[in-house]
């Protein structure tokens, strides 16, 4: 089959003049050479494709058939080649990326607006799901890209990093206040009698922070679990408890006063969060790697 493309195309090119000479000026080729061409691809089809007539040629019933399915193959490649061009001319790609809630609002969103501006034919989706959802994904190829806390290396995939995190617990001083009128609650008793809102127990981060505590042997005595970190701040704000929050993403409310940080003895260890991706995936989609170096810049 191979071999024989190029005889398929010229058939197809002399089916479309209906002309042998106009052909050959189209494929600039001689006409003998077009005339052994067709004669091949008859021998090999055994039949005949073209009768010829005093204007030209005309397809045999044979002919007829065979243009009609060869026109449609090379009419797909015209349009495959047309676009592949037009992608390469405007940066068109797409991008489908598995992001926490979490991740998505306080890191990924102020960035995807001024991204999708200076490449507005790129076509952005985004799975909003839990960490280990993501790494699901990623293995079964549903998504191109993660955007999570990165866990320790995993075989098979790469990782670039883009910032640290920090685990902390917040409350309000009125929370606080009250809990010390209230239960006569030190600063060492804390952990003891303070309502603990944390995220649920399958969180990656959730994870990180109770292997943390049982590292130091802390042990919570209250917890109330909250299904994202937004409700966890807010919780918080109104008197509810004490949560744990990343310290990144409450920058105002502590310059506020709104949220005062809980010391610790030994503060909870940083993390990285940024893309997780398996290698080929740069290759065979340059608009992920293009957009991993923009986001690389910019934060």
């Amino acid at each position: 089959m191979e071999s024989n493309l190029n005889l398929y195309y010229i058939f197809y090119t002399v089916a479309e003049c209906k002309n042998i000479s106009a052909a050959a000026k189209e494929l600039y080729i001689s006409q003998p050479a077009i005339s052994k061409a067709i004669s091949k691809l008859e021998s090999n089809l055994t039949t005949t494709l073209f009768i010829r007539n005093s204007r030209g040629v005309s397809l045999t019933q044979e002919g007829e058939y065979l243009y009609e399915q060869v026109k449609h193959a090379f009419v797909c490649i015209r349009n495959g080649e047309d676009r592949i061009r037009k992608m390469n001319e405007l940066g068109v790609g797409h991008i489908t990326i598995g992001v926490s809630t979490t991740l998505c609002k306080f890191v990924l969103l102020p960035y995807l607006n001024e991204y999708i501006k200076k490449n507005p034919h790129i076509k952005i989706k985004i799975c909003c799901q839990t960490s280990s959802e993501t790494i699901s994904a990623l293995d079964n190829g549903s998504i191109d890209i993660g955007f999570i806390g990165l866990p320790e290396k995993i075989k098979g995939f790469s990782s670039t990093p883009l910032m640290e995190i920090h685990d902390t617990f917040v409350t309000t001083q009125n929370y606080l206040d009250h809990l010390k009128i209230r239960e006569g609650v030190t600063e060492e008793t804390l952990f003891e009698h303070a309502v603990f809102m944390m995220l649920n127990s399958e969180n990656i981060s959730r994870k990180y922070v109770e292997h943390y505590l049982s590292s130091h042997h802390m042990e919570l005595s209250d917890i109330m679990e909250v299904g994202n970190m937004d409700l966890l701040i807010e919780f918080a704000k109104i008197d509810l408890g004490i949560a744990c929050v990343i310290r990144e993403f409450i920058q105002k409310e502590l310059a506020l006063g709104e949220l005062i940080e809980i010391t610790l003895e030994n503060d909870i260890p940083k993390r990285e969060v940024g893309f997780l991706y398996r290698y080929s995936t740069l290759k065979e989609n340059p608009a992920v790697e293009g957009f991993i170096d923009y986001m690389k810049d910019h934060i």
